[in-house]
Order: C-alpha cells, then sequence, then structure tokens
C-alpha cells in the first residue's frame, strides 16, 4: 500500500459496523456503528449501505477536513460470498456516494487477511456463526460456515443453543439438572416460555448466540453440563480446522475474548495470534491486488 494513499476500511458485519481512516500505518479516525442482517438477507444491500453510512457519519471530527482525501475504500462484508450480485449492487452503491475504488470482500476473509498481513495461513471465526478459512498458493479453501441451520457448528449459536436445549431437557426430566437454568428462566421469565423467547426473535440466531457468554461462565465455574457443552463445541471448530488442513490456526472472534474458551480450544490446536483485524484485511485490499485473496475480491 503507498503509505501516502489514505484509506477508508470497513468491517461490516451482523452485530456492528466498524470504520476505520488510516494514512499508512497511521490511524486517523475510527468508529463502530450498527451492523446490518447480511446481503444475502430481504433488502440486504439497502440495509448494509444505510449501516456504512452510518458509521462513516460516526467518524467525526477526526477526519478534520472530511472524507475529500479519501484515495481508496476497502470493504469486509457479511454475505459477499453468498450474495456475489448483492454484494456488487452495494459496491457501486458506495463507488457512486464516496467517488473512490471500492474494493470488498467477505468478512471472514478481512479477518483472515488482517490475522496474517495478507500471507498464507488458517483463521478459525468463532463468534455467532463459525468458519474456517485456509489460504496458500493453491488459493481460498472454507469449512463450514453454512449458517445457523445447517452449519457453525461449535459456534456461539451453537453453545447457546445446545445450552437452552440442555435447560429444556432438565425441566422434563430427561437430562441432567445444570445451574444453567435459572439464566435461562431469567431470559425468558419461565422455562416453559424459552421456545416463545427465541422462536419471537427477529434474529434467532443472535439470539440463540446470546445464552453462549452464559453457558461460558457456568462452564469455567464447574457447571457439568456447561462443560460437555464447550469441550463439543471446541471439538467441532478443531474438526473443522483439520478439514481445512490445519491444526495450527489463528482464532478471532468474539468466542476467543473469553478465557475459558480459549483455554480449551487451544487444548486441540495450536493457536498463533493475530497480526491484525478485519479492518486491516479491508484496507489491505483497498491497496493492493497481488494478494493470495485477490480471486474473492470485487472491485469498482
Amino acid at each position: 500500500m503507498n503509505a501516502a494513499s489514505t484509506t477508508l476500511a470497513v468491517d461490516l458485519g451482523k452485530t456492528s459496523c466498524r470504520v476505520r481512516v488510516s494514512t499508512g500505518s497511521v490511524v486517523v479516525s475510527a468508529f463502530d456503528g450498527a451492523g446490518a442482517p447480511g446481503l444475502a438477507d430481504d433488502d440486504g444491500v439497502d440495509l448494509a449501505f444505510r449501516a456504512i453510512l452510518g458509521a462513516v457519519a460516526g467518524l467525526g471530527a477526526g477526519l478534520g477536513a472530511g472524507l475529500a482525501g479519501i484515495s481508496q475504500f476497502g470493504v469486509g462484508a457479511a454475505g459477499v460470498e453468498a450474495a456475489p450480485e448483492a454484494a456488487r449492487r452495494l459496491l457501486w452503491l458506495v463507488r457512486e456516494r464516496f467517488g473512490v475504488p471500492v474494493a470488498m470482500i467477505s468478512d471472514g476473509l478481512a479477518a483472515h487477511l488482517g490475522a496474517f498481513d495478507g500471507g498464507p495461513g488458517t483463521v478459525l471465526i468463532a463468534g455467532t456463526g463459525a468458519v474456517v478459512f485456509s489460504v496458500d498458493a493453491q488459493g481460498v479453501r472454507q469449512v463450514d460456515g453454512n449458517g445457523p441451520w445447517l452449519g457453525d457448528d461449535g459456534s456461539g449459536r451453537w453453545i447457546g443453543q445446545q445450552g437452552l436445549r440442555a435447560v429444556l431437557r432438565a425441566h422434563d426430566g430427561r437430562g441432567p439438572a445444570t445451574l444453567l437454568t435459572g439464566e435461562a428462566a431469567r431470559l425468558a421469565g419461565s422455562v416453559e416460555a424459552l421456545p416463545g423467547w427465541v422462536s419471537a426473535a427477529g434474529t434467532p440466531a443472535r439470539t440463540l448466540a446470546s445464552f453462549a457468554p452464559v453457558v461460558l461462565n457456568f462452564a469455567s465455574a464447574g457447571d457439568a453440563v456447561a462443560m460437555a457443552i464447550v469441550e463439543e463445541a471446541c471439538q467441532l471448530l478443531a474438526a473443522s480446522c483439520a478439514a481445512a488442513g490445519s491444526l495450527s490456526v489463528c482464532a478471532v472472534g468474539g468466542l476467543t475474548a473469553h478465557p475459558y474458551f480459549l483455554e480449551r480450544l487451544a487444548s486441540g490446536l495450536t493457536l498463533v495470534p493475530p497480526l491484525g483485524d478485519a479492518l486491516s484485511g479491508a484496507a489491505l485490499i483497498a491497496g493492493r491486488r497481488d494478494l493470495l485473496h485477490e480471486e474473492r475480491t470485487i472491485r469498482g
């Protein structure tokens, strides 16, 4: 990347939209805004565009003279792989609005780019969903990331769902007692209300994932049911990494912020620290075309 270039980078996920303006290695301004459901969803393009505009507006005074100095724009967005035509529509909306070249890639590959500074390696992204990307000279290999109903094994959604299922089984007498029951009942008002509480949510996967921190906390405190759930989640994630061809991985995503989860994950994997984040990855594709990820990058 030309050190004189000023880059606006976007990490657009389903929970948050993070933006960062940098000149070379110097961060000029950064802001975290609300995310969007994903490009594959109804109105996904419009919602994504609004999320980007909202986050950029939040950059505020840190931009000094405003957006006039920005010469390139990089975006990592949820849904680029699943809905490439929608991604192209979003790209041209951004290009038209900001008047600079735009490069776009999936949020997962943006995380890979940042984690390895554009180089080869394997990244495990474990948040609400779960996906593994392995990138080398032969190209990009993806394992899982198949969404909450057909995949994302070991993800935050998976952990939260297994925790609530365990609560319902214990309530019926079909499974062992667990301290998760009290926390689950407080969320929905009662154990009996849990199915309705989940189905009434506009985003059931995120609602289920919201219970994952509870499961992790009780697992770290020694609840046997919670511990078994976390152990199985880590085994599933390790199996995805093995299928991608490596047990030496960079692990990123919301689940990795929990010490107990990271400890259990490290029992089956060799974890390497990330060199950067998804915003770093988005900035990289904005300024370079020689990366291993170029085959998955959309430009305009």
